[in-house]
């Protein structure tokens, strides 16, 4: 093989794989299926989509080896293909907001129109007695994972489960990240009821990332 074929061969493969990022539904999805697998039907009612539109989607997205599947039964689960692929989405994601106006004007206009116009980061050092860590996901991708002592209460849940929060702590709430709106669904809730309440910018999964770096 010439240099020439060769490095023409390597970058049309990554270019490949870039491809597949190269849909906002697909990025979506991954940003979705990062927090736990799902069945199609479940990932096209989440991302607003048909099942027809969700399937294509994951077509790509396996084809390219950035999501596998697994049959259970009559549902078929997808699932991210390893943690660089969720790795891979994070680092666009902040390139994103940190180089692409339009992403950062979006996310602030959204939050100041729920009146949540502040995020906090996560700090080690966040004492448990004034805080509470709330996880607004739906309970699957909870038992996925979470943050140690957080409480599960999905945000269709949370206006019938009020009585289980304290009203002398910050209540912060965290979701998939800083595109997810659960979190400041929640805090726009929770701050109409008399409750101290603050999103968390990052997500579960942004956080299990962090500690590995």
């Amino acid at each position: 093989m010439k240099k020439r074929d060769f490095k023409d061969s390597l970058y049309e493969g990554i270019a490949g794989i870039t491809k597949a990022f190269s849909n906002a539904n697909r990025l979506e999805i991954i940003d979705l299926l990062a927090n736990g697998e799902k069945t199609v039907e479940q990932i096209a009612l989440q991302t607003a989509i048909s099942i027809s539109n969700a399937s294509q989607h994951l077509k790509a997205l396996k084809t390219s080896r950035l999501v596998k599947s697994r049959r259970d039964g009559q549902f078929i689960w997808y699932s991210l293909n390893g943690v660089k692929v969720m790795s891979a989405w994070q680092a666009l994601r902040d390139l994103a907001m940190e180089h692409a106006p339009d992403v950062q004007n979006t996310l602030q206009q959204f939050r100041v129109s729920l009146g949540n116009a502040q995020s906090v980061s996560f700090q080690r050092e966040y004492d448990n007695t004034s805080v509470f860590f709330l996880d607004v996901r739906p309970v699957d991708e909870f038992a996925a994972g979470h943050l140690p002592n957080a409480q599960s209460i999905p945000v269709d849940e949370l206006p019938s489960r009020m009585a289980e929060l304290p009203r002398d702590k910050t209540i912060i709430t965290y979701c998939r990240g800083p595109f997810c709106s659960l979190a400041d669904e929640a805090v726009q809730l929770l701050i109409a009821n008399g409750f101290k309440a603050m999103r968390l910018e990052e997500g579960f999964l942004d956080l299990t990332l962090l500690s590995r770096s």
